[in-house]
């Protein structure tokens, strides 16, 4: 673990670290702004030890972080490949949830680099397909596993994101029916290719 790593922004801070990402992008996140935004001096905050690459590596790997510990137990219980594939799409809500702020802030957040290296979102995705595909529990037919765990993944995270975040969803109803709507979706999209 790098020291960046290690600094945990205060609320305060992470908060206004997302403002300035919703209004200014990832170009656009700057010490000074933040510093602004959160009402403390720039000084303060560098003091501390935050600069740019911090802010970033805090937010980032947060994400990284939870979603791995989130996915780790999903890859090695045991089921067919489409029920780990479903607890696969639930355990991404999960980690959304405590994300939500920074989700809805920026749609970039799964795509910036991760420090400690690229996080691999949908290689667990990938991995239940191939299984489901192997066990015949979700055949795919001759479609890459990988441009359909890149459907699924994006359309629970971001689908997920803005029900709860723009439209005031419960987290069990939202998750429940996107992961529903995509699981079904992926299934019977094969049964009719199979036709």
């Amino acid at each position: 673990m790098t020291e960046a790593l290690a600094i945990q922004l205060d609320e305060r801070v992470r908060e206004a670290a997302i403002q300035v990402l919703s209004e200014h992008g990832w170009d656009g996140l700057t010490l000074e702004r933040v510093a602004e935004a959160s009402g403390r001096a720039r000084s303060t905050l560098w003091r501390q030890g935050l600069g740019r690459e911090a802010l970033v590596e805090a937010l980032l790997g947060a994400l990284a972080d939870d979603f791995r510990s989130t996915m780790y137990p999903v890859l090695t219980v045991r089921g067919s490949g489409r029920d780990r594939f479903a607890r696969g799409l639930e355990a991404l809500c999960e980690v959304i949830e405590p994300h939500l702020p920074l989700l809805l802030a920026t749609d970039e957040a799964f795509h910036q680099a991760a420090p400690g290296g690229p996080a691999s979102y949908l290689d667990p995705f990938v991995h239940f397909l191939r299984e489901g595909a192997q066990d015949g529990s979700l055949p795919l037919a001759d479609e890459d596993p990988t441009d359909t765990a890149d459907l699924a993944f994006n359309a629970v995270a971001w689908t997920y994101a803005h029900l709860r975040g723009r439209h005031g969803w419960p987290a069990e109803r939202a998750r429940a029916r996107v992961v529903g709507l995509v699981l079904d979706g992926i299934a019977d999209s094969q049964k009719k290719e199979e036709r």
